[in-house]
């Protein structure tokens, strides 16, 4: 019985007593049981009832709904960039260690509701895997994409639960800027078939996700060596070992998907005229065909930090 009323104590200090008060009226931010059951309905759907209920049925025709998804996300990420940038960093934000400023004013206010906005972009950034289920590529719902957009759900509520603000801002504001980059890409490809394999910077998104996963680490190590930076330093020891984890992961992708290359069959002895082996029935080499298959295998929304 102890044991419970400590338990119950220690909920009520965390939610309650040390949050920030300005956030807790907004919608979704009271507690962590709204955003808690909006991802147990996202993993059920995503990983058992969506595959089971598409199993007989044919993928949705839902590219319109894509096309605007997309824009919109373009839009909506443009605009949280460019606030952290007018809201921040032109005021003089320090990268190196800026406390949360808690005042109910005008500005810091603000800034909290930055915050607050970008952690619904990151509730709707859930609906790229279900489009992906919807559409019927189950293959596509890999573990880094479902850890990535779950991770990021939880990891940006408690930020603006209890730190909407101040050092945190930066990964939202470079986070911001790859989603332009890459929702942009999403969308020139889901605007006409042609986009698709033929736009030369798919793969540099990826680099680009690898090096933001990069300055973010860098951008958090360094608070471990402000003793003076009136900024809370226990998040240091659970976004380090996220951002780490999932900068390792970016990386392995990108190995794969871009670097590896899956040697040749050898000639089974069936030969073509002029004897030369034999190509599939499509005309390609077994070459381009498993490096293909590899790609399709471990493609994903590159995501995410994200």
């Amino acid at each position: 019985m102890l044991v419970l009323r400590n338990l119950v104590s220690f909920y009520h200090y965390v939610n309650y007593e040390v949050s920030d008060p300005r956030v807790n009226d907004w919608p979704l931010m009271h507690t962590p049981w709204p955003g808690a059951t909006i991802l147990g309905l996202y993993l059920m759907f995503v990983l058992k009832w969506g595959p089971k209920w598409m199993e007989n049925r044919k993928p949705f025709r839902i590219d319109t709904i894509i096309k605007y998804y997309n824009l919109a996300q373009v839009f909506i990420c443009a605009f949280l960039f460019v606030e952290g940038l007018r809201l921040g960093y032109l005021r003089g934000y320090s990268f190196l260690c800026q406390p949360v400023d808690y005042t109910p004013t005008e500005v810091p206010t603000m800034i909290a509701r930055r915050c607050y906005y970008y952690f619904l972009v990151k509730v709707l950034d859930l609906l790229d895997t279900i489009f992906f289920v919807l559409r019927k590529k189950q293959n596509q719902v890999s573990f880094l994409h479902v850890y990535h957009h779950t991770g990021m759900v939880m990891l940006i509520w408690s930020g603006v639960k209890w730190f909407p603000g101040g050092h945190a801002v930066f990964m939202g504001f470079i986070n911001s800027f790859v989603h332009v980059v890459m929702y942009f890409y999403y969308f020139l490809t889901s605007v006409s078939p042609k986009f698709k394999g033929n736009l030369w910077w798919k793969k540099y998104i990826t680099q680009l996700q690898i090096i933001q996963f990069g300055m973010i680490f860098l951008q958090w190590f360094v608070l471990l060596f402000q003793p003076n930076c009136n900024f809370p330093k226990w998040p240091v020891f659970v976004i380090l070992p996220q951002n780490f984890f999932m900068f390792c992961l970016f990386l392995d992708f990108y190995y794969r998907a871009y670097m590896k290359q899956t040697p040749a069959p050898r000639p089974t002895g069936v030969m073509a005229q002029n004897g030369k082996a034999r190509a599939d029935l499509n005309g390609h080499s077994n070459v381009e065909r498993n490096g293909s298959n590899c790609i399709k295998r471990n493609s994903s929304k590159e995501v995410t930090a994200s």
